[in-house]
């Protein structure tokens, strides 16, 4: 059974009033939310960007950078950008009010609050976030498969380079290919074909590790990014992956029917030159195309300015 508690929410608070910090992390306690916060916008917005809270709190009234500022430099930055704020302000004018929520705030909570008016718009801010968070999901996801789409892929790629870049850890790409897969699709009808393109999601999603992000890569090609693996790990991933695969029947019509995947592996610690996104997608996509160029059915991986043949068989699609 599991026994770990979930994550708290977790509010900012931005104001240079330290009484309004502890007065609203002493309200929002028995919410079981977690509060953080800072005294001026500036540091304020650093925060906002290193932490991505689940909830602002802002307050109008911040001397030099006012709170108006701050949400605009907030809603302008892409790390920022989708985090609900609740303005607190001490003005009353609708004015103040009507701008605060023109520029994109989602509430706000007028001084001297009340306990139970500051949970309920809290606990309605956080409601928004996490239905933003369902839908931003469901748009990075692949109908057909479940896996990730192309966009959360070219995304996380960019996020998990720099991280790898930052404190020198290789970061793998694998590409694979169902083989033969228009054979697929012209024997046994796109619906056979679909499903057969269902259950390589699933061989590759159920031996892939938590931290390792498996995507549809576009048609019948998928691609694993592989957090802190080195091109000798990612070879014996991508070949338990061919073999899993392999080993998986389709039946249809009566017939049993198995297909093959090729695979072509880089990692950011081989590869020659300039490691970008776009650099370790052409060195994996390079090491796919000799896969498929080989035979099909057989790993490559690209080793600096070679390209390497791993492990694998000649591939066919059988029928019993």
């Amino acid at each position: 059974m599991n026994t770990e508690l979930p994550n708290p929410n977790r509010v900012l608070v931005i104001d240079d009033e330290e009484s309004i910090h502890k007065l609203i992390a002493a309200r929002l306690r028995p919410e079981g939310i977690a509060v953080t916060g800072e005294l001026d916008g500036v540091r304020g917005i650093a925060r906002a960007i290193s932490e991505s809270p689940d909830l602002i709190l802002l307050d109008i009234g911040l001397p030099n950078l006012d709170g108006f500022q701050v949400c605009r430099k907030l809603k302008e930055h892409p790390a920022t950008r989708n985090i609900p704020i609740i303005f607190l302000t001490g003005e009353t004018t609708m004015e103040a009010k009507v701008r605060g929520l023109d520029m994109g705030a989602v509430d706000y909570v007028t001084k001297p609050f009340e306990q139970a008016e500051l949970r309920a718009r809290v606990r309605a801010g956080l409601r928004t976030k996490r239905l933003q968070d369902i839908l931003e999901r469901q748009s990075f996801l692949d109908g057909l498969t479940g896996l990730w789409n192309r966009p959360y892929l070219d995304q996380r790629l960019e996020s998990e380079l720099n991280v790898a870049q930052r404190y020198g850890r290789p970061l793998g790409l694998m590409m694979a290919d169902i083989d033969h897969f228009k054979i697929v699709n012209d024997t046994y009808g796109h619906l056979f074909g679909d499903i057969v393109l269902q259950g390589v999601a699933e061989e590759l999603r159920g031996y892939a590790r938590r931290s390792d992000i498996v995507a549809r890569y576009g048609g019948e090609e998928f691609a694993l990014l592989l957090t802190d693996t080195p091109l000798s790990a990612g070879t014996f991933v991508a070949e338990r992956l061919r073999t899993s695969v392999e080993n998986r029947h389709f039946e249809v019509h009566g017939k049993i029917v198995t297909v093959t995947t090729s695979f072509g592996l880089a990692c950011t610690e081989n590869i020659a030159g300039e490691v970008t996104p776009d650099a370790l997608i052409h060195a994996a996509d390079r090491a796919l195309f000799a896969s498929k160029d080989a035979g099909r059915n057989c790993v490559h991986l690209c080793d600096g300015t070679e390209i390497v043949r791993v492990t694998g068989n000649e591939s066919s699609l059988y029928i019993e």
